[in-house]
């Protein structure tokens, strides 16, 4: 059965009928992320816009809890990738790695993205990148890409309980592009440190709403949270 005529323009696939968007149709379409996989593989194997397609497939493998394979598959077919498409093939290895709780790994790759970045190489040279969140596009600024690779590596240390390393990150990307989500987390490592009161600092930034993201419905419950965390800790006399 034929796709209907404006399914490459709602799902914003590349027109004809190659191994990629008969991909895409069983992905998006037919719901069938196995027979996704296979047309995936095929795009791969055949050159059929292979970055698009190994970063799709590794999606799909994911979501079917699949992950260790999709980090193989990454690692080993990037080489066929344009070197313009290796940083996004980076940040879904991060994400793989993270899901897979390879959190050694995951460090390791973003100090590489924060060395990509100190040496002016982060979106290919350019000063900003167009990201996608939820169907939407935004420009991301080196600036913000900054700030998110160490809360990131900030995340990826606290799962190591290496609280200081991770206090180190949080401030120093709070301290680039301050939000409500980063000082929640530094206020978290601080905690985890017995440092109360310079927790509460950071906390109190959020429960007065001084920052961007404080009255984010996810960040508000958060910071009740961690407050009802330092009420206990540090009952009043």
């Amino acid at each position: 059965e034929k796709e209907p005529p404006n399914f490459h323009v709602i799902h914003k696939v590349p027109s004809g009928d190659g191994p990629y968007v008969r991909a895409k149709h069983a992905q998006l379409v037919e719901k069938d992320p196995e027979a996704a996989i296979v047309w995936f593989w095929k795009a791969i194997n055949s050159g059929d816009r292979v970055d698009s397609a190994l970063k799709d497939m590794a999606l799909v493998m994911k979501q079917m809890n699949r992950s260790e394979e999709a980090i193989e598959a990454v690692k080993s077919f990037r080489c066929l990738c344009p070197r313009n498409s290796q940083e996004s093939l980076d940040n879904v290895l991060i994400d793989l790695y993270k899901k897979c709780g390879k959190v050694d790994e995951q460090i390791a790759l973003l100090k590489h993205k924060l060395k990509l970045i100190y040496y002016g190489e982060a979106f290919n040279g350019k000063p900003t990148k167009t990201a996608r969140s939820h169907g939407k596009k935004f420009q991301v600024s080196v600036k913000q890409e900054t700030a998110r690779v160490l809360g990131n590596l900030g995340w990826a240390y606290m799962q190591k309980s290496n609280f200081i390393g991770a206090e180190v990150v949080y401030r120093k990307a709070q301290m680039i592009d301050p939000d409500a989500n980063k000082a929640l987390n530094l206020s978290q490592c601080l905690i985890n440190q017995g440092r109360f009161q310079e927790a509460d600092a950071f906390l109190g930034q959020v429960l007065e709403q001084k920052l961007p993201g404080s009255q984010d419905q996810k960040s508000a419950s958060r910071a009740r949270e961690l407050a009802a965390r330092l009420d206990w800790r540090c009952p009043s006399p």
